[in-house]
């Protein structure tokens, strides 16, 4: 049984919460993590790039920070999903198509982490695209993860 907050502090970018919950659902039962609770907070550009700063020591926005809140090989998986929402809307403005993707691609991206997969070595993040086109497939939404070069 899964639990999924949302916040959305940010005024650029309606959230459609019910497709976002639908989101979670869809990688956490393909991800085998079925018990879980999870939140997601929609930031603006200030907002994320402070936690990126903070957290990473990286000095721009980004598209989407994971905090586990979770013990590995807990029960529960537990974490905490920030999303840059005007990151968002300028990725999917630029690349030509719905915000709304945009927006599901990140939260996949996000909890694939909070699963424990990483994208830090380049067959590590192969699996990770791989799984991104995966469920974005199976949500019927666009393929808008991004293409290695």
């Amino acid at each position: 049984m899964s639990r999924v907050s949302i916040a959305s502090p940010q005024e650029a970018v309606a959230i459609d919460r019910g497709r976002m919950r639908e989101v979670v659902r869809v990688v956490l039962e393909g991800e085998g993590a079925a018990d879980a609770e999870i939140s997601l907070a929609f930031v603006d550009n200030p907002t994320i790039h402070r936690l990126n700063q903070r957290f990473l020591q990286h000095d721009e926005p980004t598209d989407v920070l994971s905090f586990p809140l979770s013990e590995p090989n807990s029960k529960r998986l537990s974490g905490e999903l920030v999303i840059g929402a005007e990151v968002a809307l300028a990725q999917a403005t630029a690349r030509g198509h719905d915000v709304q993707a945009e927006l599901a691609l990140y939260v996949i991206h996000g909890l694939l982490h909070l699963c424990g997969r990483d994208d830090h070595d380049e067959a590590d993040a192969a699996t990770m695209r791989e799984r991104e086109r995966h469920y974005l497939q199976q949500l019927g939404l666009p393929d808008v993860a991004p293409r290695e070069e």
